[in-house]
């Protein structure tokens, strides 16, 4: 009995074996036109005009003709902006927020701020009213120049209309309310709903943000719901539960998906793995909270008893993006009994939080143990063979520039950024941290030592919510697949 008052007495759909073949590796090349549903975040002419008129009121309030303000207070401001940006680049670096480097315009933007208030502050005695008024106003123009800037790297919000949404805490696509489902039941809903709900966190005691569970047309057809399996969604560091659906925008093809098959595709459960938006667990148990014990044991039991969700860990399934895709892998090698299929996007080779030593003293409060304990190379070679369990990796290469003779040109050169108005730049301003081979690479060739069914698709692009969004859903049909529904039929 669900606390919704529905009997669960539907068989559980079966696991048709063998599993199936891993998807194909070719991501759709047009995916970026899938987030241009409004005005651009990430290019085009507002980026521009708002760092354009940064810049206009900066120089404004700086024009001043006394030697005393050129010889002295300019170059103060100048200095104050240059550490500003210094101090900036070192904190980011430091904390190991980023393993894609930064675009240069970052730290421009970064010390413009700065330096901007160097220059309302040092210049206001002796400034007439209106310099003044321009000076003042300079400050919230570059601090929105950097925030702009800091989204055009990630990616996070591709449109105003979806940072709008996010700010106002709008509704999500299909967004309806809990007790709204009942009067849905046996009835044939045109696209799959979206409920906010606040699992309890008596399994785990970590505090968390409302969570957020899409239950596919097929859930809803029938006198009670099917015992559908379950895909947990995992966003990245700096994130919140609903970023999947605002900055990934993955519920147009999850609907195109459903609608091809009959309304049939698993449960989607969009988790808080973090509490607060720069809380960084890396979904481990440690000093920031219990985030691990929160996804194993509130979130299964909470979807199983409300939504008589299986129980069978070949039909659960875990996706994660960035740190969420190092989630995915940490979460499927720990726990092949409660997961057993997952995929892992753009994730690093383990829990991180800056080195190593740093991330055991961050994470994991100095215990080194416990670091071993969530490090996904260690636990396979001690967990042994995984006879059940499959995975796939979607993993990033900077674009690369060719000189004339069409050779590739050495690592390290800047390579040109596409013009799309609806993709973000991620890391195609620079190169990635190291040259070795990657972390998708290891973890699968260490997977395949003990058993585990895995593949790597490698991709020319950015760090972006809009390549998370493709490589999701590039590997819908097979994560559908494997858990044991049909696939549409081709045509």
């Amino acid at each position: 009995m669900s606390a919704l008052g529905v009997p669960f007495a539907a068989p559980a759909i079966p696991v048709p074996p063998p599993a199936p073949p891993l998807p194909s590796a070719n991501l759709n090349p047009n995916y970026q036109n899938t987030f241009h549903h409004g005005i651009s975040l990430l290019h085009g002419w507002l980026p521009l005009t708002v760092e354009l008129v940064a810049v206009a009121l900066l120089l404004i309030a700086v024009a001043r003709r006394t030697r005393r303000w050129w010889v002295i207070q300019v170059p103060v401001c100048v200095l104050i902006g240059v550490v500003g940006a210094l101090v900036a680049r070192w904190y980011v670096s430091n904390q190991g927020l980023a393993s894609d480097p930064a675009p240069a315009l970052l730290w421009a933007c970064v010390g413009g701020t700065a330096g901007a208030l160097a220059v309302a502050a040092l210049g206001w005695r002796g400034a007439r009213w209106w310099r003044r008024g321009v000076a003042l106003l300079a400050i919230p123009l570059a601090l929105l120049s950097t925030g702009i800037v800091l989204n055009q790297w990630v990616g996070y919000y591709p449109t105003v209309q979806a940072a709008w949404g996010a700010v106002t805490a709008g509704p999500l696509p299909h967004q309806t309310d809990l007790d709204a489902l009942d009067g849905l039941r046996n009835t044939d809903v045109s696209t799959g709903k979206v409920v906010p709900v606040r699992i309890p966190d008596s399994g785990s005691g970590f505090p968390h943000r409302t969570e957020y569970v899409y239950l596919p047309p097929a859930w809803f057809a029938g006198p009670r719901p099917p015992t559908l399996p379950v895909v947990m969604m995992i966003g990245g560091e700096f994130n919140t539960p609903a970023d999947w659906m605002r900055s990934g925008q993955i519920m147009p093809a999850v609907d195109q998906f459903t609608a091809a098959n009959g309304g049939r595709a698993p449960i989607l459960v969009f988790v808080d793995s973090s509490g607060s938006f720069n809380n960084d667990t890396e979904c481990v148990n440690g000093p920031r909270g219990d985030a691990a014990d929160h996804l194993t044991r509130d979130v299964p039991s909470y979807l199983e008893s409300q939504f008589g969700a299986s129980a069978d860990p070949a039909q659960w399934a875990v996706v994660g993006w960035s740190m969420g895709g190092t989630c995915a892998v940490d979460l499927a090698v720990m726990h092949p009994e409660l997961i057993r299929t997952f995929v892992d996007i753009a994730g690093d080779i383990g829990p991180v939080s800056g080195t190593k030593d740093q991330t055991i003293a961050r994470l994991f409060g100095g215990n080194a143990d416990q670091w071993a304990a969530f490090d996904p190379m260690t636990v396979m070679v001690k967990h042994g063979q995984y006879p059940s369990t499959a995975g796939l990796f979607d993993d990033l290469t900077p674009p690369q520039r060719h000189n004339a003779n069409g050779n590739a040109a050495p690592r390290g050169n800047r390579p040109p950024v596409e013009d799309d108005d609806t993709a973000g730049m991620g890391g195609h301003d620079g190169v990635m941290d190291t040259g070795e081979v990657g972390a998708a690479e290891k973890l699968c060739n260490q997977g395949h030592e003990v058993g585990i069914d895995c593949t790597i698709h490698t991709t020319q692009g950015g760090h972006t919510w809009q390549f998370a969004s493709a490589a999701f859903t590039s590997s819908l049909p097979w994560i559908t697949a494997r858990l044991g529904l049909p696939l549409p039929n081709p045509t």
